[in-house]
């Protein structure tokens, strides 16, 4: 019994565990459940399609373009999200294209608008296309069935988005598409191209308009005998014909054949320029490549109703001015877009190489160091080390050299910012040396040193003959706002004028001597020379602020000159000496010795060195004290120290008289007194009075020898060190590169004009530390030239372009303003001062809207063809303007039905007459292209 209830209880336990098995069993049969409604690859094919638009439509426009949806860079609120599917051994991309929701829908030439959106008239669309290398099916029933399975997909998703798959050829740009715009009506989409042999019927508009209507009518006697009230839209594309030089050769030597009888002016006057930018500031360096290669000319005819062919012929023939709106855009030049470096040579482009040679200069001694053929020098100034051939230096010498213009002459051309940069002005010579080194030779430091020696050269030529030094201003004054080099020829040019000065004056004396003149007549001479009619003193040796401190009297009273007195400039009013009652007479003073920047810091530093004794720095006040002294001495012959004080400085003098205007001699001398600092024991100015001796500045030693002076600039300028030299040129180069292109003429272009005031303040504020100081990192430092060369490139590119469009629109002032300020917003995100190009590859198309009064400025631009170009271009399509065909024609017809009243019928469900677009075609083409898109709405 116990083995039988044993073995029983053992059977009712495999029992229990088989059962757990089948359950077990079971539940993995229902987690690998097949869903037979799926089990072909073309239904699941169908689902993954389904399951794709199902996600995107519960997501919705925002939610997509939050979680990542490609935005397409030509178009504003277009964006894209892409599912990669699978069908029968085959991948397929498909494609959602879809708007965020916006205010009012675009109008039908929006440039913002995809080319499907504007053939099909759609908004958001799928568009599924084989992953292939072509990208399009090839195969029709294969095209089909992939159109039909979104079209399945689609319906299940209750969605009404347009689905297209590119088929044929990729070059036929062909698509079909299918749309399901509820329960009752489907669009049909169909898209092809004829790429070459267009129908002549085809080229115009009344074979275009006869093609739409082919589409719906039943046979072609409905053309002439029945009307259509059909919706039609154009925009017409015409590009400005491109400037052919040869032939204004050829026209210029037939002029010149046939006015043999005319002038030599007349034919000269007649010639036409051969490049677009004559006459510019820059074109003296180099010749730019306009960055304006023509315009394209949008001429629209907004929607209007057309009812039958012969219209289209007439309006075939109308001219573009009767067009609704004109909009103008410019065809960039490609180099003017691109922000890479060395896609554009100009200015920027030779100041990058100026401070390469910089970079090289560094740790150099001496220039000839780089001249001498065993240069050991770094491997950089041997990559280029190519120095143009002796004619072209001594072509350059003398072009330097020319006597021309003074520095000083177009001064106010400058911005008035511009001396912010310490550099040299435009004109002056050292300015010019920068910017023909820039060109010579590819501005290697080689070349440089090559053109630098030979330029001291020639100046130490100039200073041996008392030459005058051309291009820099010799009016006594040192510009300390300019850089050194700049400041040192301006002392030499002024050493040169004082050394033919005291030339001319030797020689004269030399002359009266050898003509036998007595030494007593020449001692005469002398005396008069030193007496107030003084005519043939040096003026540059007269003191400007002297002259300020004098109230001159030239009365007819003035008492007979007193041969003893010397170098007498007039009388001072109301001054009279104090000891003889005698007038005073101011004296023809030295003026202070010129000083270049250097120099001023070598005098502070011997100052700081000596000490500041009673308010002096140094010898040199003290021999400028002395010859005051002794001037005034040579012309009050009876004055005393206090005379003195009371002219030269009067604060030094104290009076207690409470009425000065009444000068007599019962009230004489006046009550008065030195001040405590000059009647000090052991005064300073005391003893310099008693140790003058009584001297005109005739007779004077100057305070400035110019022979001395002259040699210790062309010291300078012979030893000059390299890298002194190329800071200071660099400096030089962006101030004078500036300055010509701040002479460009761009109208009033107001953002084109803050930029280049703003360029000036970024040159100063980052060149200010580069001259005189030492440089801890040099890698540092050239890297941040070159940044500065980055943003004087874009503002050049600028300004180059702001000429371009105002010599070019230049009578509509406001239009070319206009599409400068639209380009000038387009190109601000690249104006950058890094030196790695920004990956930036959208282009620009903003396109302008003309005014009616501006449409003629823009004709202009259309020059009626000549006989030689009229002969090679048949012309084959209508609308000309000034005789130029357009380019490209786009236009879109559509016929609209009202449903109630319709062939399809009362079994449609609608509210009241709705209007639907049952016909809709866009043509889009030339004489020898065309591309057509026809979608056609039916009741299924």
């Amino acid at each position: 019994m116990a083995s039988s209830s044993s073995s029983k209880h053992k059977k009712i336990g495999e029992e229990e565990e088989e059962n757990d098995e089948e359950e077990e069993d079971t539940a993995e049969e229902y987690e690998v459940f097949d869903d037979f409604t799926i089990a072909s690859s073309w239904e699941r094919f169908i689902s993954d399609t389904e399951a794709s638009c199902r996600q995107w439509l519960a997501d919705g426009s925002k939610n997509l373009v939050d979680k990542g949806a490609e935005a397409l860079d030509r178009y504003k609120n277009l964006y894209r999200v892409k599912k990669e599917l699978k069908y029968g051994g085959k991948a397929y991309s498909m494609e959602f294209n879809f708007v965020k929701p916006v205010t009012a829908r675009a109008s039908c030439w929006d440039d913002d608008l995809h080319n499907m959106q504007l053939s099909f008239g759609v908004d958001d669309f799928l568009v599924i296309a084989p992953l292939s290398a072509n990208g399009v099916v090839l195969d029709d029933p294969e095209s089909t069935k992939l159109l039909s399975s979104v079209a399945i997909a689609l319906s299940n998703c209750g969605s009404n988005w347009p689905a297209f798959v590119p088929v044929h050829d990729p070059s036929r740009k062909a698509y079909i598409g299918i749309q399901n715009m509820g329960a009752n009506f489907t669009r049909r989409f169909e898209a092809d191209r004829i790429a070459s042999q267009v129908p002549v019927r085809l080229m115009h508009l009344e074979g275009l308009y006869e093609l739409f209507i082919s589409k719906f009518v039943l046979s072609t006697t409905d053309f002439s005998t029945n009307y259509f009230k059909v919706q039609f839209a154009m925009r017409l594309t015409y590009e400005t014909p491109p400037y052919d030089y040869d032939q204004e050769e050829i026209l210029e030597s037939e002029i010149e054949d046939s006015v043999e009888t005319e002038t030599s002016e007349t034919t000269t006057s007649s010639r036409i320029k051969k490049q677009w930018d004559d006459g510019c500031p820059w074109t003296e360096w180099y010749s730019a490549e306009d960055p304006i290669q023509g315009f394209d000319l949008t001429a629209i005819w907004r929607s209007r109703t057309i009812e039958g062919s012969h219209e289209m012929a007439e309006l075939e023939n109308t001219s573009s001015f009767d067009a609704e709106h004109w909009l103008l855009t410019p065809i960039i030049y490609r180099d003017m877009v691109d922000d890479s470096i060395s896609k554009f040579v100009g200015f920027a482009s030779q100041i990058r190489l100026l401070i390469s040679a910089f970079d090289t200069s560094f740790g150099a001694q001496f220039l000839e160091d780089f001249v001498a053929a065993e240069n050991t020098g770094s491997d950089n100034s041997k990559s280029t080390a190519n120095v143009p051939p002796p004619t072209v230096l001594d072509r350059v010498l003398k072009e330097l050299f020319l006597d021309g213009t003074s520095s000083n002459a177009n001064a106010q051309l400058e911005n008035r910012n511009s001396r912010v940069i310490k550099g040299a002005p435009l004109q002056s010579l050292f300015a010019q040396f920068c910017l023909h080194a820039l060109w010579f030779g590819n501005c290697s430091i080689r070349a440089i040193a090559v053109l630098w020696i030979d330029f001291v050269r020639e100046i130490r030529w100039y200073w041996e003959e008392s030459e005058p030094l051309p291009k820099v201003s010799s009016n006594g004054t040192i510009d300390l706002s300019c850089c050194i080099l700049h400041q040192k020829l301006q002392m030499l040019a002024i050493c040169i004028e004082r050394k033919r000065s005291r030339e001319n004056d030797q020689t004269f004396f030399d002359c009266e001597k050898e003509d036998g003149i007595s030494s007593n007549k020449v001692k005469v001479h002398k005396d008069l020379l030193s007496g107030p009619p003084i005519d043939n003193i040096d003026s540059s040796l007269i003191s400007e602020d002297s002259k300020r401190k004098m109230k001159l009297s030239n009365s007819s009273d003035q008492k007979k000159f007193d041969k003893t007195r010397r170098g007498s400039a007039g009388i001072v009013q109301s001054m009279m000496l104090l000891n003889s009652f005698e007038e005073m007479h101011a004296p023809y003073t030295q003026s202070a010795p010129l000083m270049t920047e250097d120099m001023h810091e070598e005098r502070l530093h011997a100052a700081e060195a000596l000490g500041n004794t009673m308010g002096f720095s140094g010898q040199l006040e003290k021999d400028i004290l002395s010859s005051d002294m002794s001037a005034f001495k040579a012309a009050n012959p009876n004055a005393v120290f206090e005379d003195f004080i009371r002219w030269h400085s009067p604060g030094d003098w104290e009076t207690d008289d409470t009425d000065s205007s009444s000068v007599n001699k019962l009230n004489w001398p006046p009550k008065g007194r030195l001040s405590q600092r000059m009647s000090e024991h052991g005064n300073l100015w005391h003893k310099i009075w008693n140790e003058s001796p009584a001297l005109p500045i005739s007779e004077q030693k100057p305070l400035l020898d110019p022979v001395r002076e002259g040699e210790k600039v062309m010291h300078y300028l012979e030893t000059l060190r390299p890298q002194q030299l190329l800071e200071q040129m660099i400096c030089t180069a962006f101030r004078a590169c500036a300055g010509i292109l701040n002479q460009t003429s761009y109208g009033g272009f107001k953002l084109m004009k803050t930029k280049v005031d703003q360029l000036y303040v970024t040159l100063g504020s980052s060149l200010k530390f580069l001259q005189g100081k030492q440089h801890n990192d040099k890698d540092e430092l050239v890297g941040d030239l070159k940044q500065l060369c980055t943003v004087f490139e874009h503002i050049e590119k600028l300004v180059i372009l702001a000429a371009s469009i105002y010599r070019k629109l230049a009578d509509a002032p406001r239009l070319s303003e206009a599409i400068f300020t639209d380009y000038f917003s387009f190109y601000l995100p690249k104006m950058g001062t890094g030196l790695t190009s920004i990956c930036y590859d959208k282009e620009f198309d903003t396109k302008q809207e003309v005014k009616i009064r501006e449409r003629d400025a823009v004709a202009a631009m259309f020059p009626p063809p000549s006989v030689n170009q009229s002969w090679r271009k048949v012309l084959s399509m209508g609308n000309l303007l000034n005789g130029h065909e357009p380019t490209q024609r786009e236009i879109i017809f559509s016929v609209n039905d009202t449903v109630s009243n319709s062939h399809y019928g009362n079994k449609i469900s609608v509210n009241g007459d709705e209007e639907v677009e049952t016909y809709h075609m866009y043509i889009r083409g030339t004489s020898n292209d065309l591309w057509a898109a026809l979608s056609v709405t039916s009741w299924d």
